[in-house]
């Protein structure tokens, strides 16, 4: 057991990702401890590209469903192996399985009704932690210590000949510019920008020669479809087509990204793509891209973020006052050497 460390995980995406700044935190501050995560299994193909975690328990249990006897389970067969646990959702459920492990120090906001689960409880002040990045490396310090100044920024790691072998089985890279695509967002079309955007996007992007390509789960393989049958045969629509390991090589050989506030754009962006992220419903101050060369695009209307899933005043204003040519303009700005 030594020092080992155990963190629960989130349940999204792009939490999983901003996740890994905490992983990298605490690596830097003890390199020879142990991290290990309690995450869906779905997240293994985002965990197995961070070096910091040394193992990765699969707890698969839905959306809003307690699932306790899984939970109990876990805790109970992880018994004895973690000093310490970090628990990053807020929920009560998230703080079961470290208290059924009975590891002796567990960490975690207070979140709901957690007193007794978790017995190194801090209070969350959201001005002084604005970012879900801030909150998960807040978890990481000791207790009232401030954040450092340099924060680490999620990196995944991705074998260049495996994504090109990926990406070669639709088509080949042959230096042409690549284009990606994430018109998706799984909250709700309140987060999405017009898929005839894209499309207009893509079409201009085709006549200068680049290929397109339309990255997205299988939920969102008619929006692809649709967005790619509209910009025509240089565009391949890959949503539905390629599994989340398969959807990170690709977008690693991506030229430019253009995406929605979504799990796809943090996961550019920890791949150091150069990433446009559009965002409507949702607060960038909150849910940025994290990488290195990452801008944002935001109206910052009176009404946003609302964060709902719908547009409540039924214009979708914060993503239909974004034009193609806006994000045009941006990216030829920062394609200028």
């Amino acid at each position: 057991m030594a020092d080992d460390l155990l963190v629960i995980g989130p349940s999204w995406v792009g939490d999983m990702v901003m996740a890994q700044a905490l992983f990298l935190l605490l690596k830097q501050r003890q390199p020879e401890r142990a991290v290990d995560v309690v995450a869906p299994g779905w997240s293994r193909p985002l965990l197995d590209r961070m070096p910091e975690v040394r193992q990765s328990w699969s707890l698969d249990v839905g959306h809003g469903q307690l699932g306790l006897g899984r939970r109990l389970q876990l805790g109970r067969q992880l018994r004895g192996r973690y000093r310490e646990a970090i628990v990053l959702p807020n929920s009560y459920k998230a703080a079961l399985l470290p208290f059924h492990a009975r590891i002796a120090k567990r960490t975690g906001f207070l979140g709901e009704l957690r007193w007794g689960l978790l017995n190194d409880i801090r209070p969350l002040d959201k001005q002084a932690l604005p970012r879900t990045v801030d909150r998960f490396l807040a978890l990481g310090l000791p207790a009232r210590e401030p954040l450092p100044a340099t924060l680490p920024i999620p990196h995944l790691t991705v074998d260049r000949p495996a994504a090109l072998a990926t990406l070669g089985r639709w088509m080949t890279e042959e230096g042409t510019p690549l284009l990606a695509l994430c018109p998706g967002a799984e909250y709700g079309p309140a987060k999405r920008w017009p898929a005839e955007r894209f499309a207009e996007l893509a079409s201009r992007m085709i006549k200068r020669g680049w290929r397109v390509l339309v990255c997205g789960s299988a939920k969102e393989q008619a929006l692809g479809a649709e967005i790619a049958t509209a910009a025509g045969p240089a565009a391949l629509n890959l949503a539905g087509q390629t599994s989340l390991d398969e959807a990170v090589e690709i977008l690693s050989l991506a030229t430019w990204v253009v995406s929605n506030d979504s799990g796809l754009m943090h996961v550019a962006a920890a791949l150091d793509r150069p990433v446009i992220a559009l965002f409507g419903s949702s607060d960038p101050h909150h849910t940025p891209p994290l990488g290195n060369r990452t801008q944002v695009i935001s109206l910052g209307l009176p009404c946003a973020p609302c964060f709902r899933r719908s547009c409540p005043e039924q214009h979708l204003n914060c993503l239909t006052g974004i034009g193609v040519e806006q994000v045009l303009a941006r990216m030829d700005e920062l394609s200028s050497p």
